[in-house]
């Protein structure tokens, strides 16, 4: 029988950051809760991978760009796709719509800013081991947004623009498959980018292959 006066047990947190003084400075900011235990961390999203494998965290505090390999989304979808799966927490610097769109269609708990003050990451770490959601504000604004007034869908053409920006073709080389002028293919380029919620040609081609818009 479980005894009611019990503590109850500490919150198994592995942090995963490319950063090695991004990493300290977490650790040392956690030490002073006595409810929070980092069982470890990484630097990569394959050393992510391995280790909450052996170490069985309850929450992984995941940042999104992490250099050469694996990024923070397909870690995290990696992360919550077993049976006994932790809860990803994002914390990072990167609040644009598609980054947050991947990172909450690939299992996130949560999602928080870098900016945000210790005893809010606290408390969302606590919330996300009880599997609760918590959002920066800055994100939570954008969310109820993009709900209120969800992005058109991509037309033929613009779907035949992002599979030759998939290929690394430049705008004239798009013109020229496609049988158009550049400063059509420039056109499409714009409204991919709004309705996607990027700004770049790389940022594109990616949010299209989360949501299954490209193979």
């Amino acid at each position: 029988m479980t005894d009611p006066s019990a503590e109850p047990s500490p919150v198994r947190l592995l942090v995963c950051d490319d950063h090695a003084v991004v990493r300290a400075g977490l650790l040392a900011l956690l030490d002073s809760e006595p409810d929070i235990e980092v069982v470890g961390q990484a630097g990569t999203g394959e050393e992510a991978l391995a280790l909450a494998a052996r170490l069985t965290p309850d929450v992984v505090l995941m940042d999104l760009q992490l250099g050469e390999g694996m990024d923070g989304v397909a870690t995290t979808r990696r992360l919550t796709g077993g049976s006994a799966a932790p809860h990803v927490l994002v914390l990072t610097t990167y609040d644009t719509d598609a980054d947050i769109t991947r990172a909450i269609e690939a299992g996130a708990t949560g999602y928080l800013l870098k900016a945000e003050r210790p005893e809010e990451l606290f408390a969302a770490i606590r919330a996300a081991a009880r599997g609760r959601t918590t959002l920066s504000a800055p994100v939570a604004s954008r969310v109820m947004a993009n709900l209120r007034a969800p992005r058109a869908a991509l037309t033929e053409r613009e779907r035949e623009i992002l599979g030759q920006l998939a290929r690394g073709l430049g705008n004239r080389d798009i013109a020229r498959a496609l049988f158009i002028s550049e400063a059509t293919v420039k056109t499409h380029l714009g409204r991919i980018y709004d309705k996607l919620g990027v700004d770049t040609r790389s940022g594109a081609v990616a949010a299209a292959k989360e949501r299954r818009i490209l193979p």
